[in-house]
């Protein structure tokens, strides 16, 4: 942190979420258990994708990137909201503050390019599963996860110093219950038209490309199926696609509900029910998504259970 001449403010005060003192005590309990049953539940998963042999495909290798980001993208907003709902002190110091801005963005995007991923990956396996083996190979696939880390590394990387060059003057509170990057850009004394375009163009590209990729395999997709449709081909797409689509549409529906469609709402309001939204809800329903709709799941759960069983 340069406290010099780059700002004059060496912690923020988060406010949290809009409730009342007499709700404080359910709402924290309610939060904890959303979150352990996020870790835990995402955590299962890619222990039994690592342990039964049968999951070792690429569906499941990208998967188990995911159930990572999920865990990671909860960790970084709500044990601090449950540590400052249980203590009352609610100030963030101005580098965590910014540590936790950096990792907010770097899981957010990587879970957005996973998501575009995976919907390749179904596009490969209905549209061209002769060649599925051939095309989704593990360098390939290992080359997908790379280089959507190192490109959400560099988005991160490139706000977050942008950030930093802002300077905060008088006004330190933030009306969140974590620190935003639009939230601060609002905050800030310094001229902040160069991070206004940076998000316009860089960031919305990163948000379109991947989202313009999911819907262009899945009307391959659907394109596909409809030319010799069957219902044998349909329940086969469905066994295949349903989840990641419904991971999508939550992921991007949610999005869409609260910032283009409820115009009524405070502002500030909407920003915090989204983030409530993809940082604590739709982390937790992944685990269950994926593991009560997949078979191979929940096979791999029995041999456990049974294993566990048999060791006692």
């Amino acid at each position: 942190m340069r406290r010099g001449n780059q700002s004059s403010v060496s912690e923020f005060l988060l406010l949290g979420l809009p409730i009342r003192p007499q709700q404080r005590c359910v709402v924290f309990t309610l939060f904890l258990g959303v979150y352990l049953t996020t870790v835990l539940g995402n955590l299962l998963i890619i222990l039994l994708i690592r342990l039964d042999c049968r999951l070792h495909t690429p569906m499941y290798f990208f998967l188990s990137h995911l159930a990572f980001t999920d865990v990671s993208f909860s960790s970084v907003t709500i044990p601090k909201m449950l540590m400052d709902m249980h203590t009352e002190y609610k100030f963030i110091p101005y580098a965590g503050c910014i540590s936790q801005i950096y990792f907010f963005i770097l899981f957010g995007c990587f879970d957005n390019f996973l998501l575009a991923v995976m919907a390749y990956d179904r596009y490969v396996a209905i549209c061209q599963p002769l060649h599925y083996t051939t095309i989704m190979r593990e360098e390939l696939c290992i080359s997908l996860v790379a280089g959507s880390w190192v490109f959400c590394c560099i988005h991160a990387l490139l706000h977050t110093l942008l950030l930093v060059q802002l300077s905060f003057c008088a006004d330190n509170t933030i009306p969140h219950f974590f620190c935003d990057l639009t939230v601060l850009l609002k905050l800030s004394c310094s001229d902040i038209s160069l991070n206004e375009l940076v998000i316009f163009t860089e960031g919305g590209t990163l948000f379109i490309l991947p989202l313009s990729s999911i819907l262009a395999s899945y009307i391959c997709i659907g394109t596909t199926i409809l030319r010799v449709p069957s219902t044998k081909r349909l329940f086969k797409a469905f066994s295949t696609c349903g989840s990641h689509l419904f991971v999508v549409s939550l992921y991007y529906g949610t999005l869409a509900f609260v910032y283009f469609f409820s115009s009524s709402w405070d502002s500030n309001n909407k920003d915090v029910i989204a983030s409530v939204m993809y940082t604590v809800v739709t982390p937790m329903l992944n685990p269950f998504i994926y593991s009560l709709r997949n078979r191979d799941i929940k096979q791999a759960l029995e041999i456990v259970v049974n294993r566990a069983n048999f060791l006692k």
